[in-house]
């Protein structure tokens, strides 16, 4: 036995632990890591695999207690500096005020799109597309009430009133607005002038619209139709009356004086011996012709003398053909050929002393006579 040391120490020591075994057998080890045992307990063989730590202790050297296991720190909470929810490593508008409202982003929210936020936002509902200003209100540069966008007349004065289109109002439609105008009540379709007037081209008083004598001349008085007064109702103005006092239904020449039964045609030459009208002839013949339009229900008698110069026969001829000539000229201005007749009375009806240059002058004459 001496000889052997080491294996006399191995065979007390399997005897000291084949005891402890005995001693322990009838007190089960629980072990959850015991997946052999269907209990959950170990006892026997199964017992024996767990002396030894972290099993039983063996002599009851007790087993190093594990020390408990640090909690892990808790992860750090990503920073969020401006407060509006959105972290400052998302956040690409870092500095939002405090209560804004924002997008994913952590910028401010702007509905309507018009780069104004809708915190600052005072027209919150703008078109997309329009301008606006400061306030995210939509621009109106003359001040009028009516945006650009929709301002079709975007240069009205300041303080001028205006419709939907913002242009000035034109009550009566005149084409002259309300501010300019100081005949505002002027009837539809009147032609009017700068300041919104009716137009008065005579300058009588009486409009265009009204005036029915519209060529009337300055100064000139007129009625309520624009015509010239005529006091005494015979046909000639009072400015041109020579006779103003005419009795009513008299006829009257162009001075306004009755006429007389005949009238000499004072002025009207003939070349000598012939039957052609001189050129100074012109200004009485119209006088007459003005007379006989006016009355066109007279009947007149354009009558031919002669002086008693020449055979009788051919003073005849010629103061027919006189007489003819000037029938012939009223017809030529417009007289009704059915107003007039010709006559020639030669020598025959003098006037005056054909005996002396003037007497025959005098019977030298064309007259008209009224048949009616």
């Amino acid at each position: 036995m001496r000889k052997h040391p080491k294996l006399i120490g191995a065979l007390c020591a399997a005897l000291t632990l084949a005891g402890i075994v005995q001693a322990q057998a009838s007190e089960p080890f629980y072990n959850p890591a015991n997946t052999a045992s269907t209990s959950g307990k170990t006892t026997g063989h199964e017992l024996y695999k767990t002396i030894g730590c972290p099993g039983r202790a063996m002599l009851d050297a007790p087993c190093p207690v594990p020390a408990p296991a640090k909690a892990a720190a808790p992860a750090a909470k990503p920073l969020d500096s401006d407060g509006d929810g959105v972290t400052d490593d998302l956040d690409r508008c870092p500095g939002t005020p405090k209560g804004a409202r924002v997008d994913a982003r952590g910028c401010e929210l702007d509905s309507d799109g018009d780069g104004v936020v809708d915190r600052l936002d005072k027209c919150p509902g703008t078109p997309a597309g329009r301008k606006v200003n400061a306030n995210g209100c939509e621009l109106d540069g003359d001040g009028d009430g009516v945006v650009d966008a929709l301002d079709k007349c975007p240069t009205t004065p300041a303080g001028r009133k205006v419709n939907a289109q913002g242009c000035e109002l034109d009550s009566d439609g005149d084409g002259v607005v309300d501010a300019l105008d100081k005949c505002p009540n002027t009837p539809a379709g009147a032609r009017v002038n700068a300041e919104g007037c009716e137009l008065d081209s005579d300058g009588d008083g009486v409009v265009d619209r009204l005036d029915k004598c519209p060529n009337t001349p300055t100064g000139r008085k007129v009625d309520a139709n624009g015509c010239e007064l005529d006091g005494d109702g015979d046909g000639v103005v009072d400015a041109l009356d020579k006779c103003p006092n005419t009795p009513a239904g008299d006829k009257v020449d162009n001075q306004g004086c009755t006429l007389l039964k005949t009238i000499v045609l004072k002025g009207v030459n003939f070349d000598f011996n012939t039957a052609q009208l001189r050129a100074d002839a012109s200004a009485i013949l119209d006088d007459a012709v003005a007379i006989l339009k006016r009355y066109p229900a007279l009947k007149v008698e354009v009558a031919g003398h002669t002086d008693s110069n020449g055979a009788d026969a051919y003073n005849q001829r010629l103061s027919e053909n006189r007489a003819k000539a000037v029938m012939d000229y009223f017809v030529g201005k417009g007289v009704d050929a059915a107003q007039l007749s010709a006559k020639g009375y030669g020598e025959s009806e003098p006037v005056a002393d054909n005996a002396t240059a003037d007497g025959r002058a005098q019977n030298r004459r064309v007259e008209l006579r009224i048949l009616n």
